[in-house]
């Protein structure tokens, strides 16, 4: 099997969702010694591009889009260790802290946002779920992050959004980190209304709005 062949199979295991073929892929690149950060441009991230287009469909739904993200994680789990032998360090995107916000324990949405952004190229450093406000604060001085995104799944809680986009403010650091809110309560007139930078309604549309801030950094 040449290259663009191993290549074109590993974007088809993502899209098709097969976990196996694609840490399989995965382990024959590095017995082959081929070039890593090509076989992750070239071979995997085109899978789940297609994954996304294919959502965006409507041909794909929910557990598509998530078995495909497990899948792109799966790969990238085995690539990291020799991506870090050879200290190279995989092409990022940003560096974004995420998680659901204090006095909400809802972390599904969130969790799918977040395997979705690191299979896009995002590093992501996941709070968990009923995170105090002051720890995405913290957290994203701390590992030097370029976005922070914000779920909350009750109206109750949603305006603890607004309290932490106003303490980044009062702090000087709302120029810091793109700030993106999300959740079933929430909308873009919120994000509007509350200073955020973005908002996003599911986790393709979290990747894209991301992807945009990431640009106009």
């Amino acid at each position: 099997m040449d290259a663009d062949t191993l290549l074109s199979k590993m974007t088809r295991s993502i899209i098709e969702g097969d976990r196996e073929q694609a840490e399989t892929l995965a382990r024959d690149a590095i017995a082959r010694g081929l070039d890593l950060d090509a076989v992750i441009e070239r071979g995997f991230i085109p899978g789940i591009q297609r994954v996304g287009v294919l959502w965006e469909q409507g041909e794909y739904f929910l557990p598509e889009l998530i078995t495909s993200a497990e899948c792109m994680k799966a790969a990238m789990n085995i690539l990291q260790p020799e991506l870090e032998k050879a200290n190279i360090r995989a092409h990022s995107l940003g560096k974004v802290v995420i998680g659901t916000i204090e006095g909400d324990i809802h972390d599904i949405g969130k969790n799918l946002v977040a395997s979705m952004l690191g299979a896009n190229g995002f590093q992501v450093v996941d709070l968990g779920a009923d995170v105090k406000l002051d720890l995405f604060i913290s957290k994203a001085q701390e590992e030097n992050a370029d976005f922070i995104c914000v779920s909350a799944l009750l109206t109750t809680t949603m305006m603890q959004q607004r309290t932490l986009v106003a303490k980044l403010r009062d702090q000087g650091l709302i120029d810091r980190f793109k700030v993106m809110v999300g959740g079933a309560p929430a909308n873009r007139q919120w994000a509007e209304d509350i200073g955020a930078h973005g908002y996003a309604e599911n986790a393709m549309a979290a990747v894209q709005a991301v992807k945009k801030l990431s640009v106009s950094r």
